[in-house]
């Protein structure tokens, strides 16, 4: 697979996880070498990861947000969170489970933190 195809691929993976409005919006804001860096995120994230066999999308969301949540990235968490519950077919109660399943591995304050992020992003939705 050359460049190019994986571009198209990660377009459309991109898309479909986090939802043509996001994708859209970052394409056109993205200037210079941040264009340059999204054009690689295109590439190798959303086409070589996100499309490997073995893992559906609904497991790849869930270890994306445990991840998140785990490294306390709380504005990605908050896309990927709002992008599974527009766009995965996930509900609150569906990310409340990841968290309260990270709350073991990565401690109650990390899990105290996301349940506000996700209060916040369910009052978006």
């Amino acid at each position: 697979m050359d460049d190019n195809e994986r571009r198209a691929a990660g377009k459309v993976t991109r898309t479909q996880v986090l939802g043509a409005a996001h994708v859209e919006r970052v394409s056109k804001t993205a200037t210079g070498k941040a264009a340059e860096f999204h054009d690689l995120v295109t590439r190798y994230v959303w086409s070589e990861i996100w499309t490997r066999p073995g893992l559906d999308q609904r497991t790849r969301r869930i270890l994306v947000i445990g991840t998140l949540l785990a490294l306390g990235r709380w504005d990605e968490f908050r896309l990927h969170a709002r992008a599974a519950m527009t766009e995965g077919g996930f509900t609150a109660d569906d990310i409340g489970e990841i968290i309260l399943q990270q709350a073991i591995y990565c401690g109650v304050p990390a899990a105290n933190k996301a349940f506000h992020e996700l209060e916040a992003v369910r009052g978006e939705t």
